[in-house]
């Protein structure tokens, strides 16, 4: 089953667009780009980003990857 984590290798703040793109497999730029137009909209995008930080667990390294 797949999970959403946050990115460790696709990240430019905390990993939440990166993580998001890998789990829909799309390109982390879509995700970025999506939250710019959300925060430009009404500001809420900021807010969900950093309530997605805290919601969202980072990966822990699994052993042998």
């Amino acid at each position: 089953m797949k999970k959403l984590y946050r990115s460790e290798k696709d990240k430019m703040i905390l990993g939440v667009c990166g993580g998001i793109a890998e789990y829909f497999e799309i390109d982390p730029t879509l995700v970025r780009l999506g939250f710019v137009a959300v925060c430009l909209a009404g500001g809420s995008g900021v807010l969900a980003y950093f309530i997605a930080a805290i919601v969202i667990p980072k990966r822990e390294n699994e052993k042998g990857t």
